[in-house]
């Protein structure tokens, strides 16, 4: 079940929810550390990442109808819009960036979202993912926004993006140490991260996946003998039909002379 935006905000008004906030912010400006004069859309609720980008020339937050929304930025003129995932009020190729949060695990309609992003991006755009890792202890924890939806791992993602024209470029992980509430071992959520960067990246909370637009797809084309078109009758009597059949005959549709003449082979 989708987790409504109030439940969201709550979650990052909280202390477990500002440390998740701060420990994926670090792993998305590693993988976008400048992005001045892009146009960028944070669709989800990516509005708790946005504030990184203060330098993009242009930046909205685009929420899923079925979440709900609430308006970003807390001050002056609101930059969100409600919409529909799998149709994106914006033209072909008219962005630079795209951040998913709390989006594509949710979604009933993976295959038109991930088609519909690829549209928007520009051509070569990047797009980064934020999903729970169903290897990590996050997925596992009704009680924050990363146990709702459909986990996954790395390599899933990763062919998954592949499939819509999205090449993948370059993963982060983030949120090691287990979803907790103790004051006391939040003080050590720092030091386990660092840990499990170096020593267990497959245990994330999270799996941070950045892809390319991608315009061409290569295919291997196997060649084969072709055999001459042949027409038959379209409308000859049954009875026809079948002695035409039988004898193993080919009678040639009668061609209008005004059309051209189909080629053969």
């Amino acid at each position: 079940m989708r987790p409504e935006v109030d439940e969201l905000v709550a979650f990052y008004q909280g202390r477990e929810g500002q440390l998740a906030r701060r420990l994926i912010a670090a792993r998305l400006r590693a993988l976008w550390p400048d992005v001045r004069g892009q146009r960028l859309v944070g669709l989800g609720y990516a509005a708790p990442y946005l504030a990184l980008f203060e330098e993009a020339e242009r930046c909205v937050a685009f929420m899923p109808a079925s979440q709900g929304a609430r308006a970003w930025p807390a001050d002056g003129s609101s930059r969100t819009a409600l919409v529909r995932e799998e149709d994106l009020p914006l033209a072909d190729g008219s962005v630079d960036r795209v951040l998913l949060v709390h989006a594509l695990e949710h979604s009933e309609r993976v295959e038109g979202l991930l088609r519909e992003i690829w549209r928007v991006l520009a051509d070569g755009g990047r797009l980064v993912v934020v999903v729970p890792n169903r290897h990590g202890a996050w997925c596992l924890s009704e009680r924050t926004p990363f146990g709702h939806g459909q986990p996954y791992s790395g390599a899933r993602l990763a062919k998954l993006l592949e499939r819509r024209l999205l090449q993948p470029v370059g993963e982060e992980r983030a949120l090691y140490l287990w979803p907790t509430r103790s004051n006391l071992l939040l003080r050590a959520a720092i030091p386990v991260e660092r840990l499990g960067l170096r020593l267990a990246k497959e245990l994330s909370g999270v799996v941070i996946v950045e892809a390319e637009k991608r315009i061409w797809q290569g295919a291997v084309v196997f060649a084969r003998r072709r055999e001459a078109r042949r027409y038959v009758a379209a409308a000859p009597a049954m009875g026809a039909a079948r002695d035409v059949a039988a004898r193993g005959k080919v009678v040639p549709l009668p061609l209008d002379p005004a059309r051209p003449r189909p080629e053969q082979g």
